[in-house]
């Protein structure tokens, strides 16, 4: 069964003559009467009474015209429905970020980016980095916004933000009096590290690979904020970014001595995906930020 059968036939039943449908659809006549053939011989049914270029809807025709105009309306709805979603002056971006990120980079960008464009709406998944990374694959959401190791062969990329990483000690820890720190030094301390599923952990390794430094984690954190409470209580030392929700009382923020500690935030979608207009002009809009969230 075709949609254009469909249109033909509630054509048919509404002007109830064969010559006077094929002209409001701009058919021939034996064109239009082998459509609507067709369509009986699909259900089984005949759906017209006829005589002669006259035909009226039996009563399977009149039973089937309901099911036919509610299926029309809700394919009306579901086109105009896909068209709002993405317009890039109405549509809905479907966002997915790093818990840690909604504290600050996220709502910070939403707001900015909607005082030029108020109409568009955000759909917002926040989790950890396994999370978002499925509903990325899944096609759940356009966009993503997470750490650099994250990046894959079929991600396309933009850097937001780039920021410093520190070792972050508790205010009675002996080193909380030092100006800056080698990670040398970090030695034998009881360190606070994290699991798999948060985004930071794969720069971290990094990083510390490039050094060939080894650092064995005697707490492994679900998130940065609990890491941050697992130093505050004096339980460890770690490496964080400075960033809102972790600049808990009681925590000093040591400079790194070492060149290369950054955690490198962005932007991040799937290359193989449909973007829609919607999500393409956020990225354009991303694309003009310089690393700090201004414009440039």
């Amino acid at each position: 069964m075709e949609l254009t059968q469909l249109e033909y036939f509630l054509t048919v039943a509404r002007l109830q003559h064969m010559t006077q449908a094929s002209k409001a659809l701009n058919l021939t006549q034996p064109a239009l009467s082998h459509a609507i053939s067709k369509l009986e011989l699909e259900l089984g049914v005949p759906l017209f009474e006829r005589s002669g270029r006259n035909l009226e809807l039996n009563r399977y025709g009149q039973m089937f015209m309901i099911w036919v105009e509610q299926a029309m309306q809700d394919l009306t709805k579901g086109t105009r429905e896909l068209q709002e979603w993405t317009n890039p002056d109405t549509g809905v971006i479907a966002l997915s970020y790093l818990n840690i990120l909604g504290v600050d980079l996220v709502p910070t960008l939403i707001r900015d980016y909607q005082r030029t464009h108020p109409q568009v709406r955000f759909e917002l998944t926040q989790g950890s980095l396994g999370d978002i990374d499925e509903h990325l694959n899944k096609g759940l959401s356009d966009l993503m916004i997470t750490s650099r190791e994250s990046f894959m062969e079929l991600h396309e990329w933009i850097v937001i933000q780039t920021l410093p990483l520190f070792i972050v000690v508790s205010a009675q820890h002996p080193f909380a009096d030092r100006p800056s720190l080698s990670l040398t030094e970090l030695s034998g301390e009881p360190f606070v590290g994290l699991k798999n599923n948060c985004g930071l952990k794969a720069t971290i390794l990094a990083r510390f690979q490039s050094t060939g430094f080894t650092l064995t984690s005697t707490y492994d954190a679900e998130d940065l904020i609990t890491v941050a409470g697992f130093i505050n209580a004096g339980l460890g030392v770690s490496v964080l970014p400075r960033t809102m929700g972790l600049e808990l009382d009681g925590l000093v923020w040591i400079p790194i001595q070492e060149e290369g500690w950054q955690w490198e935030l962005g932007l991040k979608w799937r290359k193989d995906r449909y973007v829609s207009p919607a999500a393409k002009r956020f990225i354009e809009y991303v694309q003009s930020l310089c690393y700090d969230g201004t414009s440039c």
